[in-house]
């Protein structure tokens, strides 16, 4: 069964949103660093890695915050074995497809679909 692995936090202001959630819940929210994503529109998003608590039983422990684009709504992203079969299957059942499947270095397989209700979820393969 598939688990949400990740979750995207939009913001009209990145360093007031950064604020409450540091102050409310404690979250490590950091500008992502990484050398093998595309860091000028990284840094055009304002994209920031949150870093949660130490993981348990049941939850997750990692996400992203940026710089809202247009009417974005928190996204989560449901990890799977294989991004083809389940991807395959959201039209037959109703859903779109928002964003086709694409590779994002470091990261692995990413889509965005949307449900029969309209709201938008992301489906992730990570990179093996």
């Amino acid at each position: 069964m598939a688990n949400i692995a990740y979750f995207e936090i939009p913001a009209d202001n990145v360093d007031r949103a950064k604020h409450f959630y540091k102050n409310l819940l404690g979250w490590k929210i950091a500008p992502i660093r990484t050398p093998t994503m595309d860091l000028k529109s990284m840094a055009a998003m304002e994209y920031q890695e949150i870093t949660l608590g130490d993981p348990t039983l049941g939850t997750m422990n990692m996400g992203g915050m940026y710089k809202r684009q247009g009417n974005e709504a928190i996204r989560n992203y449901v990890m799977v074995e294989d991004i083809d079969k389940v991807l395959a299957k959201v039209e037959k059942l109703g859903g779109k497809i928002v964003m086709p499947k694409e590779m994002i270095k470091g990261v692995g397989l990413v889509a965005i679909i949307q449900d029969t209700e309209g709201n938008g979820i992301g489906i992730w393969t990570p990179k093996m």
